[in-house]
């Protein structure tokens, strides 16, 4: 396969989604960012300007700002927040092209099966980052388990799983074929939102009450009663990072987070401007994940 004639569309220019342009597009993939409002103009006049070990640099990457019906692409990705899946895939549902990759949290398919149908392949994100002032501040998983994650809801390891292998290690990305994505996406969900704790309805907490022993508490708790409803209900804790986290005392759990919150690209990432505008994400998920999980269900 020649990845290079591969037409990819990331639909959303938000952190994730420039993380991904960039890379492709400094890969020599055909790559093209969708983008709106001041984001689309910001780009259009100055491209995807990124920081690169302190220094800010700037790459030209295609954009457009709507997506026809009959612009088909190999690959669509959406990188959007869990709250903003379902309009996501309303605006993609009557465009022909067969593949739309999620890089997103979620506890159900259904509705987005619902929207797209089998076009759907589900994934999460190998990217994370911050934007100020219109400049990527951004980090890679660095080990496989860290990396792009993907997988048909069926587990088999179709064509186009195998595709989208090539077009990642194109880019140098690492990834991970996972074969039962629906337990990664619920695992996953489990321990994400025990961030809610680090919420205020203003905002978030200041970087002392987030190390605070009362509110490391409380996240190592709700992660561990939240493990055991994932198993409870049957489904596998993946990866093994993830179970152990379920498996180990409150007290490492909270020195754990407590070690990460030493961290000055953690602290942006979870105290920081883009943690703000992920709140309804958390408490959607959170809501979501209790309505699927609850204690008697």
């Amino acid at each position: 396969m020649n990845t290079i004639k591969k037409r990819l569309l990331i639909f959303g220019a938000g952190i994730v989604g420039s993380i991904y342009a960039l890379r492709f597009a400094q890969s020599g993939l055909d790559v093209t960012l969708l983008a709106r409002g001041k984001r689309l103009e910001a780009l259009q006049k100055n491209g995807l300007r990124y920081n690169d070990h302190g220094t800010i640099k700037q790459m030209s990457i295609k954009t457009i700002g709507k997506l026809e019906d009959d612009d088909i692409y190999d690959f669509i990705f959406v990188p959007v927040r869990f709250d903003q899946a379902e309009s996501a895939l309303s605006a993609i549902k009557n465009n022909q092209s067969q593949t739309i990759v999620t890089l997103t949290n979620t506890v159900s398919y259904e509705s987005w099966l619902d929207i797209v149908g089998d076009r759907l392949l589900p994934g999460f994100p190998g990217a994370g980052g911050d934007m100020k002032e219109d400049v990527l501040y951004a980090q890679f998983g660095s080990e496989k388990h860290q990396g792009t994650i993907f997988g048909e809801i069926n587990g088999q390891t179709s064509e186009r799983v195998k595709e989208l292998a090539e077009i990642l290690e194109t880019a140098g990305l690492h990834y991970e074929i996972q074969h039962d994505m629906y337990a990664f996406h619920v695992s996953h969900a489990a321990v994400a939102v025990g961030n809610k704790h680090f919420y205020t309805d203003e905002g978030v907490v200041d970087l002392e009450t987030a190390r605070s022993e009362r509110t490391l508490s409380k996240i190592a708790a709700d992660i561990k009663q939240n493990l055991r409803l994932v198993e409870l209900a049957g489904i596998p804790v993946i990866p093994t990072e993830t179970k152990a986290m379920g498996e180990m005392p409150e007290q490492d759990l909270t020195a754990m987070y407590r070690q990460m919150l030493s961290n000055d690209f953690i602290i942006d990432v979870m105290l920081g401007d883009h943690a703000i505008s992920q709140r309804a994400e958390i408490m959607l998920l959170d809501e979501k994940f209790h309505e699927k999980f609850s204690v008697g269900q």
